[in-house]
């Protein structure tokens, strides 16, 4: 089994897919794509994915895009070590958090990243006018340029970015109410409901915005986080791909912006 992820360091979708790899302990061969340099609008890029994202997998020569498609993949190529429940039902429950994470909380998480800390690596490497910026991310679409242009240039005061934030803040909420009863989001097994999740708290985590979690206010998720970051395959998936310094750039930015952020949600 010949299995190429084309991947990132800081991607939370990325993370995600490297997660689900750990766990199902399937061999892989990684190719780095910086996304903060714009590796990702290179021709050979987008020849594998017009949409200019990753993770791209690439199994013995065929492309799969989307991460939690590629997760449910390797489910279905590899069922022993399973990231799935045996039940409909708890497939289900599960389910309901992976299409969570795609349409509500990855936006939310792109964001956040971009308006606290992505902004300054690209400022710093060089956004130039907008009309660039536009041009060298095409295929992304222009509402999604202009959106990532406004994060880059306002911050955290971007129109829609405070509403993000908010958004987020309650998925952490549902975790809680989630784990009441339980070790995992569904039910005692750790599950691909986890593996969706954590990269999500541990970008936070990483933005140096623990405090959503910590000191009382989500004791569940603090103890759920624990456990994630206990398991044998989070460094392997998490911290061995984020470069020191990214990592150090996160967290100090996060630093910077957490006062403004716990602000906002305290307001």
């Amino acid at each position: 089994m010949a299995l190429e992820l084309y991947h990132h360091g800081s991607s939370v979708c990325a993370a995600k897919v490297r997660f689900a790899l750990a766990e199902k302990g399937l061999p892989w061969t990684g190719h780095y794509v910086d996304i903060l340099k714009g590796e990702q609008f290179e021709p050979e890029f987008l020849a594998l994915n017009p949409k200019a994202v990753v993770p791209v997998l690439v199994h013995d020569g065929v492309v799969i895009v989307e991460s939690t498609v590629i997760c449910e993949y390797f489910e279905e190529i590899a069922p022993e070590r399973p990231i799935y429940p045996r039940t409909p039902l708890a497939r289900a429950r599960v389910r309901v958090w992976t299409k969570a994470v795609d349409e509500e909380l990855h936006p939310a998480c792109s964001a956040i990243t971009y308006a606290v800390s992505h902004r300054h690596t690209i400022l710093r490497n060089g956004a130039g006018s907008f009309d660039e910026f536009l041009a060298a991310g095409v295929n992304e679409g222009t509402a999604a340029r202009r959106r990532k242009w406004q994060w880059i240039q306002q911050g955290l005061e971007a129109p829609g970015v405070a509403d993000q934030i908010r958004l987020y803040d309650a998925y952490l909420h549902k975790m809680e109410q989630s784990l009441r009863d339980a070790n995992w989001l569904v039910g005692d097994d750790f599950s691909m409901a986890d593996i969706a999740m954590a990269p999500y708290v541990n970008r936070l985590a990483a933005l140096a915005m623990e405090g959503l979690w910590e000191g009382g206010r989500l004791p569940n998720v603090e103890q759920w986080f624990a456990r994630v970051q206990q398991r044998p395959t989070f460094k392997p998936a998490f911290v061995d791909w984020l470069p020191q310094a990214l990592a150090a750039e996160l967290r100090a930015n996060g630093q910077r912006s957490w006062p403004e952020v716990r602000a906002l949600l305290a307001g």
